[in-house]
């Protein structure tokens, strides 16, 4: 959502203000690498209870951020 803080914009100047925003972000998506693959810290999978944990040791560090 857009929202116009201060002025009066002409419809003109509002469209061309909203191209401008959707090239960039078209632009930003297109150049975004890696979007196609999950990264894993964010898989909501590595919270499930019941996936391997690291007990506490003086090696669990090793341990703390391998893939379940």
């Amino acid at each position: 959502m857009i929202k116009v803080v201060r002025g009066n914009p002409t419809p003109e100047e509002l469209a061309a203000a909203l191209a401008v925003v959707q090239a960039r972000a078209a632009a930003a998506a297109a150049a975004a690498p890696g979007q196609g693959i999950p990264d894993e810290w964010a898989d909501p999978a590595r919270t499930i209870p019941g996936s391997r944990v690291p007990h506490p040791g003086p090696k669990a560090w090793r341990t703390s951020f391998w893939p379940a």
